[in-house]
């Protein structure tokens, strides 16, 4: 079928109403820049799950980096957006104007010139993301340990997609097909979906991030949930493999163990987050223990959104109180943020 027969399809569908959810930040990102809400009918609601790893970072990472930030001899390195993320009482941002030591930087790699050039300092690598990112920090230290650079350190906020979404299934959220995370399967492959597929019996479509590629994704995904079809299909075959990267696994159970962590909003999840193993605590900077999700303002419903319960325009603060320019929640922080993007798309 041609895409004008897809979307007329999709615009035009009447039958039982369909809730799906995508959960991968960059896909968030592209629906709203692609317009593609708009092109589906009311019968199908499109849900922005926790995708984002800055969005579901807890408070108590962010106090944590401020704390190390003001440390004597320690500078935290970090991706840009980080540094606006709320933590119980301020940014990091707003710590690094009163005094903390912050290097933005664009790639976790630029960490080992900087280690290199300054040996008596501590430089801590805010280690926030999914499977995606997790293979970037084990060839970090990979290089750390054959360059000797024992002044690097990671706080780990890393966490796994599979709990996140069993959290989802098993609390209430109302989702009757994933849009499967696109970057996350093309480190994993297509397979590494298949287990939660079966257990709740819920369809899975692996999408591209273009706008072609979502609306096929899309039309696939409800036509799987029309045919009872709780399988996973890739539809980003230029990328994405079927099968599961057992080089990668390898790589990072090197490294990493499983472990519970703390979801912002959605409190903590077992098995779903990836902390260093004994072996390698020594370039550990204290991620144990972190879960502490303590509200700026309490009435912010990030937590909600996140889960597909609330709608950002359901949130009190949203386009008030809560801008990009002045997030009161992570959920405004990021481009890949649910509120970010829907307030963006609209402004």
């Amino acid at each position: 079928m041609e895409i004008a027969e897809l979307v007329d399809f999709l615009r035009n569908y009447d039958g039982k109403p369909i809730r799906l959810m995508e959960v991968c930040g960059s896909h968030t990102h592209a629906i709203a820049k692609h317009g593609i809400r708009g092109l589906l009918s009311d019968k199908i609601e499109l849900l922005s799950g926790p995708g984002c790893p800055v969005c579901v970072t807890p408070t108590a990472y962010i106090d944590k980096l401020i704390e190390l930030s003001l440390q004597e001899n320690t500078t935290v390195v970090t991706f840009g957006d980080l540094l606006r993320v709320p933590g119980s009482e301020e940014s990091l941002n707003a710590a690094k104007g009163r005094g903390g030591s912050v290097e933005m930087v664009y790639s976790p790699m630029d960490v080992l010139q900087l280690a290199k050039d300054n040996p008596y300092r501590i430089y801590v690598f805010a280690a926030v993301g999914f499977e995606t990112t997790a293979p970037v920090y084990t060839l970090l230290l990979d290089q750390a340990v054959e360059q000797g650079l024992y002044n690097i350190r990671l706080l780990t906020a890393l966490k796994t997609m599979p709990g996140a979404i069993s959290y989802l299934c098993d609390n209430g959220a109302r989702i009757d097909g994933f849009i499967a995370p696109g970057h996350v399967s093309a480190v994993t492959g297509a397979d590494y979906f298949n287990d939660l597929a079966k257990k709740y019996q819920i369809p899975f479509a692996v999408s591209g991030f273009g706008a072609k590629e979502l609306v096929v994704a899309i039309y696939g995904l409800v036509q799987m949930v029309i045919n009872g079809d709780s399988s996973v299909k890739n539809f980003y075959t230029s990328v994405v493999e079927q099968d599961k990267n057992p080089v990668i696994e390898m790589q990072i159970n090197k490294y990493f163990e499983a472990a519970d962590v703390a979801w912002r909003g959605m409190g903590i999840i077992p098995g779903s987050g990836l902390l260093l193993k004994d072996d390698y605590k020594q370039f550990d900077a204290g991620s144990m223990g972190l879960d502490v999700d303590n509200k700026k303002n309490k009435a912010c419903r990030c937590g909600e959104i996140l889960m597909g319960k609330a709608k950002p325009s359901d949130c009190p603060l949203f386009g008030t109180a809560c801008t990009p320019s002045n997030p009161a929640g992570a959920c405004m922080v990021s481009e890949e943020g649910a509120c970010n993007s829907v307030y963006l798309s609209k402004n």
